[in-house]
C-alpha cells in the first residue's frame, strides 16, 4: 500500500483495489488477466504521477482528456509495447474508468472514444514441402480401411496441389473431374469461379480413391463420401490431420487449411507472381494474397540466420 501511495492518492488506491477485487470475485476473470490489468494500471498511475506532477486522485482522473490517455499509450509504445499489449492496456483502463463511472465519480466516455490499436495480421504458418508431400501419400494416412486412406490422401492432395479450401474440395463432383481433366473449375466464395491446374499426381490420387470407393458415385453428388456413404464432412478430415500431427510430430498449426497456405507460399518461393497466386487462390483482393510475401520474408531471414557465416 505504501508503495502505491507514491503513484496515486489514497482515494484512487482504494477504488482501484475495489475494482481489482470485483474482477476476481464478481466477474471471475482469469487470474492472469487480473494480474495483467493490475500491472497495466500501475504503469498508468506511474505515468500520471509524472504527467501531472504528483500522485493522481479520483478528481484528477475525472478531469483526464482523451489526449492524456493517448499520451500514455504513446509512452508505452516507445518503451516497446506491441499492439496487443496496448489494446490490453486500453481495455483495462476502460474497465477501471467504467467502475469509477458506475459510482458517479468520473465520465468514461473519453476512454471509449479512443480506438484500440490495429492488431497485426498473424501470418499463416505453412508446412515444408517435404511435410506437405508426405501428407498426400495414401500410405501415410491413419485409417486401416484402404479406400478411406485413399480418400483422405486425395482430399489433402487437392488442398496442397490445387490450393483449394476444404469446402471446395469436399464439394467436388465426379463430373467436375473427368478422366482427361487437366484443370478444375472451382466455384469459390461469393460464387466467384476460377480455374486451377490439376497436377497429374493429384488427379491420380483422386482416381485411386474412386477405384477403391465402395459406394456408387453419382455424377451430380459430392465425390468424397463418409464411412457410411454420406457426404464427407470437414471435421473428419480435420480429425485425420490431428492424428497425423501426433504421429509425425507436426505442430498444431499443421491443419488442412495450412496445406492451402503451403501451396501459396511454395509457389511464391518458387518464383510465382502475386497476381497469379491471387487467381489460383480465388482471393477477391490482392491485399489478401500479399500476406504471403510476409511469410516468404520470414523464411528468407530464417535461412539467412542459419546459413550466413557472419549472421
Amino acid at each position: 500500500m505504501s508503495e502505491l501511495l507514491t503513484i496515486a492518492a489514497p482515494d484512487l488506491v482504494s477504488e482501484r483495489a475495489d475494482w481489482l477485487d470485483g474482477l476476481s470475485n464478481e466477474r471471475r476473470l482469469a487470474r492472469l488477466t487480473v494480474d495483467a490489468y493490475e500491472r497495466d494500471t500501475r504503469h498508468f498511475l506511474t505515468f500520471l504521477t509524472a504527467h501531472l506532477g504528483g500522485p493522481p486522485s479520483v478528481k484528477d482522473v475525472s478531469e483526464l482528456r482523451p489526449a492524456d490517455l493517448r499520451a500514455f499509450l504513446a509512452m508505452r509504445r516507445k518503451t516497446g509495447a506491441g499492439a496487443r499489449s496496448l489494446a490490453r492496456h486500453l481495455a483495462g483502463l476502460r474497465s477501471f474508468l467504467r467502475h469509477l463511472e458506475r459510482k458517479g465519480l468520473v465520465n468514461a466516455a473519453g476512454a471509449s472514444a479512443i480506438r484500440s490499436p490495429r492488431q497485426p495480421k498473424s501470418l499463416p504458418k505453412p508446412l515444408t514441402d517435404v511435410q506437405a508431400l508426405k501428407l498426400m501419400e495414401s500410405e501415410t494416412q491413419m485409417s486401416d480401411e484402404p479406400w478411406i486412406a485413399a480418400r483422405d490422401a486425395a482430399v489433402l492432395a487437392l488442398l496442397y496441389g490445387c490450393g483449394l479450401r476444404i469446402s471446395e474440395a469436399l464439394g467436388l463432383r465426379p463430373m467436375d473431374i473427368p478422366a482427361n481433366a487437366a484443370s478444375l473449375r472451382i466455384e469459390g466464395k461469393g460464387g466467384k469461379t476460377r480455374v486451377v491446374p490439376l497436377l497429374p499426381v493429384v488427379h491420380e490420387a483422386v482416381i485411386q480413391y474412386v477405384k477403391l470407393c465402395p459406394y456408387h458415385l453419382d455424377d451430380h453428388m459430392p465425390i468424397f463420401r463418409g464411412a457410411k456413404g454420406g457426404k464427407l464432412q470437414p471435421a473428419i478430415i480435420q480429425r485425420g490431420m490431428q492424428k497425423l500431427r501426433a504421429a509425425f510430430g507436426l505442430p498444431d498449426t499443421a491443419t488442412p487449411h495450412a496445406l492451402r497456405h503451403s501451396f501459396a507460399t511454395h509457389l511464391l518461393a518458387g518464383g510465382g507472381d502475386l497476381r497469379t497466386i491471387q487467381e489460383l487462390l480465388g482471393h477477391a483482393s490482392l491485399s489478401t494474397t500479399q500476406v504471403y510475401t510476409g511469410i516468404d520474408s520470414v523464411r528468407l531471414m530464417e535461412v539467412y540466420q542459419r546459413a550466413h557465416p557472419r549472421a
